[in-house]
């Protein structure tokens, strides 16, 4: 294990008023079984407790402020700051059991290869122990096509060579939902994202401040997938596959605003389609 623990996971968890859950999820990294670990909390411009609670950490963790920017910038910003080799993510209402930094290490050294994997998940909705649906059940290996219909990939779950921000590029900071999904979907056009068959991250979901309660997500998974076409980075057989999920969700977002009378918005979204993929792919 000595070669193992001289690899250093950097641990980046964003805050944006989020003291009632912030702590559990600090806790759970300073509980790992696995020594080699910098925490590093970015505070989005929180306006409650946030930094008293931080502050009790001592040098445990480090903390950054930003005026409130969004989870992307907030993201961004800590993987500028980390100096680990590998890239680890918690969202700030999540925790992970003790094992899960060696489970993904010990994946990373078995599969030098591979740049990025993901753990399974205990879901937890109002206090409450749910299970995913089929729908959600998370693949492995090449997972562009089925990543089109919907997001995959838990940034709490996921760990990451830090290497392949360099590759792919960061957050889109001008999502301020479905930022993962975009990023997930830019990496699994050409890079394997793997899966530790291990439940080792604690998912919390249900609570009002969730920010996918306040925005429209197809709204934002089609601009992810409108890029994705105009890039010119997709395979032929990718354009199409991207052009097909792309039909349907401006179907539906685009007939859903004419019938909450946003007409401008809808015919707008009617229309991407046929403005993006009317060339015969």
């Amino acid at each position: 294990m000595k070669q193992i623990q001289e690899k250093l996971v950097s641990v980046i968890i964003p805050a944006f008023n989020r003291a009632w859950a912030l702590e559990k999820a600090v806790d759970s990294v300073l509980a790992q079984d696995y020594e080699a670990i910098e925490i590093i909390v970015i505070d989005d411009g929180s306006t409650d407790n946030t930094l008293d609670l931080l502050g009790g950490y001592g040098n445990k963790i480090q903390v950054f402020r930003q005026s409130n920017k969004g989870v992307s910038a907030a993201r961004n910003l800590g993987i500028k700051h980390s100096r680990g080799e590998f890239i680890a993510l918690l969202d700030s209402d999540d925790a992970w059991e003790p094992d899960k930094i060696s489970c993904q290490i010990s994946f990373f050294e078995q599969h030098p290869e591979a740049l990025i994997c993901q753990t399974e998940e205990i879901w937890i909705r109002k206090g409450k122990r749910v299970n995913p649906k089929i729908k959600h059940k998370k693949p492995s290996g090449m997972i562009f096509e089925a990543s089109l219909h919907l997001c995959l990939v838990s940034p709490s779950a996921v760990m990451i060579r830090k290497k392949l921000f360099e590759l792919k590029g960061f957050f889109n900071e001008k999502f301020p939902v479905c930022e993962d999904y975009d990023l997930w979907l830019r990496i699994s056009t050409d890079h394997p994202i793997f899966l530790v068959d291990k439940p080792c991250t604690i998912k919390h979901g249900g609570h009002e401040d969730q920010l996918s309660a306040h925005h429209s997500q197809d709204k934002y998974r089609i601009a992810s997938i409108a890029n994705l076409i105009q890039s010119s980075l997709l395979s032929k057989e990718q354009e199409k596959m991207a052009a097909k999920v792309l039909e349907k969700k401006c179907q539906i977002y685009g007939n859903g605003c004419l019938k909450r009378g946003r007409v401008e918005e809808g015919q707008y979204y009617l229309g991407l389609y046929d403005s993006l993929c009317g060339t015969g792919l």
